[in-house]
């Protein structure tokens, strides 16, 4: 069975830049595998107006307050930048990182976002056509980036749950999916997933299987289950700073089932 990684996406909303920092840093020396924040402009959650950080300027100063972990964007919105602008964007960051970078992205979903920044929000439909038209570049100008990717080709994951269009463009494009939960929904997305492997000619195992846990997911009988599922990579979504003791606990539970 293949070695199981934990990860953290701490939500760049509602905190200063100092402390963001020093929870990066403290969740890497707690032993996490993977780092990583969103691509939103305004908090997803909480009360009124807060303080919100970018999300790719932000991931270029996690790759250098970090030495170890993964560090990744889960996931960037498609809509905010063009496709070989961001594939230049991204090998940058994998090189300021050594090559810890892993490129998420998804078609979008917080009109808000759009709306205040001037983005067309369109449809669901019209924003994973945009998704399905950006891969194939990004793919492209990552095989003639100067300099290339230290991780070359570096690995795309792509977020979203999507029966029809997002895991049919995972199964064709991508090199680990991010889903959610609960674990039967999960399960069941990625045995679709399969499905579309087969019809494309791809092995499933190729594709690293995510998830992102909510609170309620990060029990270790709900963690068994996504593991059981095929789950291999458990990413905490949390405030910053986060409960370092719920953190301890992901890192503990992994290290308990590698052994």
């Amino acid at each position: 069975m293949s070695k199981i990684k934990v990860g953290v996406q701490l939500h760049p909303q509602r905190v200063s830049y100092a402390a963001y920092a020093e929870a990066v840093k403290a969740v890497e020396a707690l032993g996490v595998d993977s780092i990583w924040n969103w691509d939103h402009f305004f908090p997803l959650y909480g009360e009124g107006e807060g303080e919100h950080f970018e999300g790719w300027t932000l991931l270029t100063a996690i790759a250098t307050l970090t030495s170890r972990a993964e560090i990744g964007t889960l996931v960037t919105c498609n809509s905010y930048r063009n496709p070989a602008l961001l594939t230049q964007m991204a090998n940058t960051v994998d090189h300021i990182s050594g090559g810890r970078l892993i490129l998420g992205i998804g078609a979008g979903w917080f009109e808000k976002d759009y709306v205040e920044f001037g983005y067309e929000f369109g449809t669901a439909g019209s924003r994973l056509r945009d998704l399905g038209a950006a891969l194939p570049i990004i793919k492209e100008r990552m095989g003639v980036e100067l300099p290339p990717p230290v991780r070359n080709p570096i690995p795309i994951m792509i977020g979203g749950g999507g029966e029809k269009v997002t895991l049919k463009l995972t199964a064709l494009h991508a090199d680990s999916w991010n889903g959610f939960g609960p674990p039967e929904t999960w399960a069941r997305k990625s045995r679709i997933l399969d499905d579309w492997c087969g019809e494309v000619g791809r092995d499933p195992a190729e594709i690293e299987r995510t998830v992102s846990l909510v609170r309620e997911d990060d029990i270790p009988g709900e963690l068994d289950a996504y593991r059981e599922a095929g789950c291999t990579h458990f990413i905490m979504m949390t405030e910053a700073p986060p409960n370092y003791e719920r953190v301890k606990a992901l890192v503990g539970w992994r290290d308990s089932v590698n052994n």
